[in-house]
């Protein structure tokens, strides 16, 4: 029996990428609720490879006519809505099992946040007596919401290493604390007796190396190997100096841009590769090499301890092209990066304007060069369907990336509560009208760019990818036009791709494949289509290979 048990939510949505998924955030608070001498468990609804049909929900139906038929094609998007991780009945039974008097669970995607509040009213049938706190970034950005559920009884905005070791003291002195008792918890929000709301500011850790690392131990790593070795996940800094206009942990969050010590990184790098022999590390920060000397340190040490590991690194959540140079490329790699995940944005100066970043055509450019030289692959993020955002300019920048020596990664834009984009689709009306739509899958906005555009350029970067790996294997003739043949297609997938992208360029369709080899046109902007297949047969197209 533990004092407090931690929760990850289950995910419904139509694909999930497990390697994201590591519950990095429950362990450190998991950490610190062990430094107060509390016994943790932290129950992992994701780190099961099950996943099964789900009911699609009733404001995502009309999402069926732009994901139709199922596609085994190159070129597939989604089909099926499942239902990823452990069924709410067995996380019921194993919190019931617990005894937790405790639970804290996290929402941290807020179109996500059903999943979490059906994890929090299952919990709370099996166990009526426990108190159940929700943190991470949807309640503490949408607190009111969250609250409106009578299974949970508090909210943690902000880091809950700070205060969830606090609230577990104070419900050990009593089980209903006085509210004078609860509003001394930084970043509480809980319901006062007239039926209001204390909403307290989120907190947040001043000092990042005065807390533990991580507890790994209460990790499910199994589940999360890669390659035959145990992978794991590693944050340096918390925020981000930036003011990019999608993101809600910029320079105008509520809680500030804070970086650890580069002893303290090390200390965990050491436990990770040591201990728990993780042969994969992903820095999960916002913007991991924004301050040059001390990135360049950090190198140098990781070179110089884990030269001999086989360490495989990367910044999957991007890295800002601007802040890389010559040194800093070969010191990575020099270290274990053997990809670079570059974040573009858009190509479109005016664009990235709205974005509110810089040009970074020139940064990018010379970034991915320098990953050619020193054998590194490279992959470039754009975002599609953002407010104002028009579609040509998107099927531009898929022409940019099909001329760089990079693996293009589209990113249909979802608005992130908190941030300024977020601010204005609330002040122009374009909101989705339910959580549930603010996400990618959803193609939530029909601004500048609508659904069917938005599609459209999500299958013509699964196309330009195509066209990538053929140039790297030599084939060259995938993109000489060529008619149809008839209703089937090879039952080799690559083949079938090939039939496929012939079939594009000769008229400017984009089709699938059915499970029975039968071939199908899925639904399109034609303009948008005809202007990427113009664009790209004008162009030298770059593959993905480093040789």
């Amino acid at each position: 029996m533990s004092d407090v048990l931690l929760v990850q939510p289950p995910v419904r949505d139509f694909y999930l990428t497990a390697k994201r998924t590591i519950p990095y955030g429950l362990a450190c608070i998991a950490a610190s609720l062990e430094a107060a001498g509390l016994s943790v468990t932290i129950l992992d609804a994701l780190a099961s490879p099950r996943s099964r049909h789900a009911d699609i929900p009733d404001e995502m139906a009309g999402l069926s006519k732009y994901y139709t038929n199922a596609d085994i094609s190159p070129f597939g998007l989604f089909h099926e809505f499942k239902h990823f991780g452990y069924s709410f009945e067995h996380i019921g039974n194993q919190a019931g099992a617990s005894g937790a008097q405790l639970v804290g669970i996290s929402s941290l995607f807020t179109a996500y946040s059903a999943e979490a509040l059906h994890t929090a009213e299952i919990i709370k049938a099996r166990l009526p007596s426990c108190r159940i706190v929700m943190g991470g970034h949807h309640p503490t950005a949408m607190p009111e919401q969250v609250m409106q559920c009578s299974a949970v009884d508090y909210i943690l905005r902000g880091e809950g290493e700070v205060s969830l070791p606090q609230l577990a003291a104070t419900l050990k002195t009593a089980h209903t604390p006085p509210e004078s008792a609860l509003a001394e918890i930084p970043g509480i929000v809980f319901r006062k007796q007239d039926g209001t709301l204390h909403i307290s500011p989120p907190a947040w850790m001043a000092d990042l190396n005065a807390f533990p690392l991580p507890a790994t131990h209460r990790i499910a790593a199994q589940y999360y190997r890669r390659n035959k070795r145990a992978s794991t996940v590693i944050v340096a800094a918390r925020g981000c100096p930036m003011s990019c206009s999608y993101c809600s942990l910029g320079k105008n969050a509520p809680v500030p841009y804070r970086r650890r010590s580069i002893a303290s990184v090390l200390a965990e790098l050491d436990r990770a590769v040591f201990q728990d022999h993780s042969g994969f590390i992903d820095f999960e920060d916002e913007n991991l090499s924004l301050d040059r000397k001390w990135f360049m340190t950090l190198l140098s040490e990781i070179r110089t301890r884990f030269s001999e590991s086989g360490l495989e690194l990367r910044a999957m959540n991007g890295l800002f092209p601007a802040s890389l140079d010559r040194d800093m490329i070969a010191a990575m790699k020099s270290a274990g990066f053997k990809t670079l995940n570059l974040s573009l944005g858009s190509s479109i100066p005016e664009q990235q304007q709205r974005f509110h970043r810089p040009d970074l055509r020139s940064a990018f450019e010379q970034a991915v060069a320098l990953a050619g030289i020193y054998g590194m692959n490279a992959v470039g993020y754009v975002i599609a369907g953002a407010p104002f955002q028009r579609p040509e300019d998107s099927v531009d920048d898929l022409l940019y990336l099909a001329s760089q020596r990079v693996l293009a990664g589209v990113s249909i834009y979802y608005p992130s509560p908190g941030s300024d984009d977020y601010r204005l689709c609330r002040k122009l009306g374009m909101l989705p009208e339910h959580l549930s739509q603010m996400r990618a899958t959803a193609l939530p906005l029909s601004h500048t760019t609508s659904r069917l555009e938005a599609v459209t350029i999500l299958r013509l970067g699964r196309l330009l990818n195509f066209m990538k790996s053929m140039k790297d294997q030599g084939m060259e003739h995938a993109d000489r036009p060529a008619p149809s043949p008839g209703n089937a297609a090879p039952a080799d997938r690559r083949e079938a791709g090939i039939q496929l992208a012939r079939m594009f360029f000769k008229d400017g369709r984009l089709r699938g494949v059915t499970p029975d080899g039968i071939l199908y046109e899925h639904p399109a902007a034609t303009p948008l289509a005809l202007r990427f297949r113009d664009g790209i047969q004008s162009l030298s197209l770059k593959g993905v290979a480093t040789k």
